[in-house]
């Protein structure tokens, strides 16, 4: 489909940004302005709550009646508004006295704190038609998930591998002196740039293409996407969820291509789907795709869904409960699945740092529970960790000085008068959050490594209190001390 796509103006977007910032359009404002009910209701897509909390003539409750919840607003309601300009550049129409936004302008947090916006096409909600295919979908759950998971800066370039609205790339913008943005779907560029002029960012360039080949042969220090990783039978009906590589391959094919686009150093993170299916085990299938990259990383996958939830999620998505086609979608989508074999699909995430290493690792794992937020922080000392472990010897591990991590607290599970507990726990109670059940050597080992001893002769010193072997203890602690590694427990005192 053809459109033209018209730049907004400095001047413009300027001048918009300070009418949204002076009414207190932003994040904060906007939470208190709508009150709990409201805004719990708007995350359903539940208009009422929001509608009534918004009613009236105050500024507040006009702009978000027609920026963010797609509702008629009477024009002279909206002086303040340059409204002829706006309608110049495509972002709202003006008809028979009523004012109507084309586009959904939502107030977003930057990574410094400061106020943002994110422009997209507006929500489609249930009954009111479906997403054209190049809709450009607004900021939502897996775009905080992404930009909490994103390493800190600050870095020289950073690419946005599929922008759609741009969220990224406000964030990246301020870890970053460059940034690229590269979508298949114009319609999104053009959102991105405007999401950027009325964000006050004005370092993000956007190119259009599939992938890395609008920025063949170039090398970035950050690469973050949120890619079309809906897996559909046929061809893409969606630019901003499915592309058209079959299966799970879009995730693969942005993993193994990385480094060829990353700096020494340099991290690629990405949300993805991937397959389950039978007779393989779903880590060897993702573990396939980091193989040989020489990078090291991290898989973590956050839920797996059957593929009719999986069909019911996408098909709710774009708002075809009720059309003719639901029934024939839902069959077409479970005999792909069928044929294929597929009996899950599982969503998560995927961290790679360009490290050039042949024993480069990557940890594959699977973390449902509650961990800290943001993780990008403290993700490098989770693969540091992982890294260590895999490349120490046991005995590279005897000789050297471990300390417990900090924040590690150790818990005993027995009966009351028992001499001995049932279980030891270590519970880490900041990070990641994992718990690990450990014998009586590692929780001593627990209570005395500070970074200052050799692991060896505390074994023999621990050996000596317990009455065991100390060659029998040396044999055997490295394993389970290397997994504790692994997983944050303790670290290696450098």
């Amino acid at each position: 489909m053809s459109e033209t796509f018209r730049p907004l103006s400095p001047h413009l977007a300027d001048r918009l940004r300070g009418i949204l910032l002076d009414a207190d359009y932003t994040v904060s404002g906007v939470r208190d302005r709508l009150g709990d009910t409201a805004a719990r209701a708007l995350a359903r897509e539940q208009l009422i709550p929001a509608l009534r909390a918004t009613g009236g003539e105050e500024r507040l409750g006009l702009l978000l009646r027609l920026w963010w919840l797609g509702e008629a607003v009477p024009e002279a309601a909206l002086r303040a508004l340059p409204l002829a300009e706006l309608a110049e550049a495509g972002l709202l129409t003006v008809r028979d006295g009523r004012v109507r936004a084309l586009v959904q302008v939502k107030p977003w947090e930057l990574a410094d704190g400061r106020p943002g916006y994110t422009v997209s096409d507006p929500t489609v909600r249930p009954g009111r038609g479906q997403p054209r295919p190049d809709h450009v979908v607004g900021a939502g759950g897996a775009s905080a998930t992404l930009a909490q998971l994103v390493v800190d800066g600050p870095v020289d370039r950073a690419l946005d591998l599929g922008s759609g609205c741009g969220v990224q790339s406000l964030h990246l913008a301020e870890r970053a002196d460059r940034v690229c943005a590269t979508d298949v779907n114009p319609r999104a560029l053009w959102m991105t740039r405007i999401s950027c002029a009325l964000s006050g960012l004005d370092n993000v360039e956007t190119r259009e293409g599939s992938l890395y080949a609008p920025v063949r042969g170039e090398r970035f220090d950050l690469i973050v996407s949120n890619p079309p990783f809906v897996v559909t039978p046929g061809a893409a009906r969606y630019a901003y969820r499915e592309s058209d590589l079959p299966g799970d391959s879009v995730c693969a094919e942005i993993v193994s291509a990385a480094p060829a686009y990353l700096t020494d150093g340099g991290w690629c993170q990405l949300l993805a789907n991937w397959l389950h299916v039978d007779g393989e085990d779903w880590r060897d299938r993702v573990g396939g795709w980091v193989a040989g990259t020489g990078c090291s990383g991290w898989v973590v996958q956050r839920d797996v869904q059957d593929p009719a939830e999986y069909v019911e999620l996408w098909l709710r998505d774009s708002c075809e409960q009720d059309s003719p086609e639901y029934t024939a979608r839902y069959d077409a989508w479970l005999d792909y699945f069928e044929r294929e074999g597929v009996k899950g699909i599982g969503f998560g995430w995927i961290c790679l740092r360009n490290d050039a290493a042949q024993d480069a690792t990557v940890r594959v794992e699977e973390l449902r529970h509650e961990i800290d937020q943001p993780v990008g922080p403290y993700l490098p000392d989770v693969v540091d960790g992982a890294m260590t472990a895999h490349r120490l010897t046991d005995a590279a591990l005897l000789a050297a000085r471990v300390a417990l991590v900090p924040g590690v607290r150790e818990e005993r599970i027995s009966v009351p008068g028992a001499p001995d507990p049932e279980r030891i726990l270590l519970r880490q109670t900041t990070g990641l959050r994992r718990v690990a059940q450990v014998g009586t050597v590692e929780a001593a080992l627990a209570g005395v490594c500070d970074g200052t001893i050799p692991v060896g002769p505390l074994l023999d010193a621990i050996a000596e209190l317990i009455g065991q072997d100390p060659a029998a203890l040396r044999e055997r602690t490295p394993a389970s001390l290397r997994g504790l590694i692994a997983e944050g427990f303790f670290r290696v005192a450098r």
